[in-house]
């Protein structure tokens, strides 16, 4: 009955979500030239034969299955893969990211019909769903079909578990439609058994198999022609909140780091202005990349308010500070600056990556800092110093024994798959 009342709420809310895109969109969160697929209506043709329909809520879970989505695609030569999320940073930075015989596009809002729209377009041979971006209509359409269900990665805060069990009479219905559910971790496997009676195993964390990020061998190229050989400070995905930590990181370092250049990558790039004006305020020469210039050797501050280049930071670092930390945000994935060698600094909420952090700190590849201790903790790893080639070892050696999580993901699922009678 609660599905029901839902069902017919959002079926009788089209309007006021009509409302919604117009106002995302006149505020730049939604593609114009693609708006219809939020409304189930595809841009793209579907490929002939079987076709795994992918889901994550936005970059962190795209980048994260796209090691799954490799290993899907090698292990079926024949497979097509759909991987859909909701924002417009994700389907930006999927564009050049996605291997052949994978394509993107938005999920639709929850709306029966618009829902309906887009499974009687794509046809969906399975589904998996990348950690926990679950909606009603969408989860309980897709069962009404009988596509096979996967929650991959699976893992929720602890919070989140709670107010699922507020809902125990929703939650069992919604759950129990999935064919197996991959958590990240044995207590994740643990919570997500005390929701539901659906096959639940524990694989490991999936952001531990993500390939190496991308690097453009020309930018890089320009940028360290014009680095030169300064001493360069990464920090990677800034949330508004941490610029002005990362700014006093700069300030204390640069009193012993000769010649430091602090390079700020905002999470979301709309921001590059506003981390600029705050730096400027702060006395520092600063320069937006978004603006298509180079640091000169005056440059304290680089904002590289751009899509799709950390790898090309991530090799020009010295040291990279993983940010998301420092305020409640979760912090984001220590292991894709691990993959390229840097040691790397994180603050103390960690909590959307706490065991893949445990993991690295206990190995020697990274460290918990507060803010106020930062800018040494640069210091200290700047130049030829034998504790940073000790952690960027330790880091390189980490990341690369992690693959083997995906391997098995994509076994589960492709098994999962075909006992389940997929056969589209």
């Amino acid at each position: 009955m609660i599905f029901r009342l839902y069902n017919a709420a959002t079926r009788l809310a089209g309007p006021l979500l009509d409302r919604l895109l117009e106002k995302r969109l006149a505020r730049g969160k939604e593609d114009p030239e693609r708006i219809s697929e939020r409304r189930g209506i595809a841009t793209l043709g579907r490929p002939d034969g079987r076709l795994f329909w992918v889901h994550g809520a936005s970059v962190g879970e795209c980048q994260t299955a796209l090691a799954l989505i490799d290993r899907l695609l090698a292990r079926d030569p024949g497979l097509q893969i759909l991987l859909t999320s909701g924002t417009r940073t994700s389907a930006e930075l999927m564009t050049g990211r996605l291997p052949e015989r994978a394509l993107h596009q938005f999920i639709p809002i929850d709306h029966p019909q618009w829902i309906a729209r887009f499974l009687d377009h794509w046809q969906p041979s399975a589904a998996v769903f990348v950690e926990s971006d679950l909606w009603p209509n969408l989860v309980l359409a897709a069962q009404a079909r009988n596509i096979p269900l996967v929650l991959a990665n699976a893992r929720m805060s602890k919070s989140s578990f709670a107010r699922w069990h507020r809902f125990g009479f929703l939650t069992g219905r919604l759950f129990q439609g999935f064919s197996l559910i991959l958590a990240s971790n044995e207590k994740q496997m643990e919570g997500f058994k005390s929701l539901t009676d659906a096959p639940v195993i524990s694989v490991g964390n999936l952001k531990r198999a993500a390939a190496p990020l991308t690097v453009d061998k020309a930018a890089l190229d320009a940028l360290k022609k014009a680095t030169d050989t300064r001493p360069v400070f990464l920090a990677a995905s800034t949330h508004d909140g941490e610029d002005l930590a990362v700014l006093d990181a700069h300030r204390r370092a640069a009193g012993t780091v000769t010649d430091l250049l602090t390079i700020i990558v905002p999470r979301h790039p709309n921001r590059g202005s506003d981390i600029a004006a705050l730096a400027a305020t702060e006395g520092f020469q600063t320069i937006c990349r978004s603006n298509g210039s180079l640091p000169n050797e005056t440059t304290d501050i680089y904002v590289a308010d751009t899509l799709g280049e950390m790898g090309s930071f991530f090799t020009l670092a010295d040291t990279v500070f993983v940010a998301g930390s420092l305020i409640p945000v979760g912090g984001h994935n220590p292991l894709e600056p691990a993959h390229f060698g840097k040691p790397v600094l994180f603050g103390p909420l960690m909590a959307n990556n706490a065991d893949i952090a445990a993991d690295m700190i206990a190995a020697g590849a990274a460290e918990e800092v507060e803010a106020s201790g930062l800018g040494d903790r640069v210091a200290a790893l700047m130049g030829d110093s034998p504790e940073r080639f000790r952690m960027a070892s330790a880091a390189l050696a980490f990341a690369q024994g992690q693959g083997r999580i995906a391997d098995d993901m994509a076994e589960r699922i492709l098994a999962t798959a075909s006992h389940t009678g997929e056969t589209r």
